[in-house]
């Protein structure tokens, strides 16, 4: 069973939030996350898009790993229209700034996944949904149903989670030498526990037989990514 890490229940404004998610910056950068995230976005949407992108983030944070994306690759995908999506309103007007001077529009949404996932009747579609160590928060049918909503809402998902090994689970002991806070180094090692290995995100895909392309794969010493594309979308 799941256990809750405790920065997902602390205040935006808390003091120790805001040390933790500073933490968690040094640690993405420790391991390579915008880069590995960058791969994943290619190889679902393909080298290059065609035409302005719709994008919606998943479980965003303060939404600043995906602006290192925005301003290393604006070029390459100008004019993204991006939909920051967590239940706290944590990113904040310099960093929707940030966006816009790299050439992206980007729109804080505070809703809870499960809420974004049952709301498919309401006609919105992206081209991408980009789940950053996000969709280990759930497991079983709520994963299902997380897994769900992009089906029905987007035509890929680049996701990038955790990977449950023995050598990342000895790591994340470890994240106290980056300066990381208690409550940092405690969810370090939850999110680990509850990573994924092999094709278990593959086997909780809700998609239809044929209906999508699946690519599921371990990249670096961390990180297991999830690329799904649906068969015959444009990018």
């Amino acid at each position: 069973m799941l256990e809750p890490e405790a920065l997902d229940h602390l205040a935006p404004d808390d003091p120790v939030a805001q040390r933790s998610r500073r933490d968690l910056r040094r640690v993405n950068a420790f391991m390579g996350a915008r880069g590995i995230l960058e791969r994943a976005l290619t190889r679902a949407l393909g080298d290059t898009a065609a035409r302005p992108l719709r994008v919606l983030e998943l479980g965003c944070g303060d939404g600043r790993l995906m602006l290192g994306v925005a301003q290393h690759r604006g070029t390459r995908w100008p004019s993204v229209q991006l939909d920051l999506l967590d239940r706290q309103p944590i990113v904040d007007a310099a960093t929707i700034a940030a966006y816009a001077a790299a050439g992206w529009q980007a729109r804080p949404m505070v809703a809870d996944v499960l809420d974004w996932a049952a709301a498919s009747g309401d006609g919105e579609h992206w081209d991408l949904v980009v789940a950053n160590l996000f969709l280990h928060h759930f497991e079983g049918e709520a994963l299902r149903r997380v897994l769900g909503g992009c089906v029905s809402r987007a035509s890929a998902l680049a996701a990038c989670e955790p990977r449950r090994s023995r050598f990342a689970l000895a790591a994340s002991h470890l994240i106290f030498f980056l300066g990381a806070n208690a409550v940092t180094r405690r969810d370090g090692v939850l999110s680990v526990r509850a990573g994924f290995v092999g094709a278990e995100l593959s086997e909780a895909w809700p998609g239809g037989p044929g209906a999508w392309r699946l690519d599921e794969y371990d990249e670096g010493l961390f990180t297991h990514c999830l690329c799904a594309s649906r068969v015959g979308a444009t990018s």
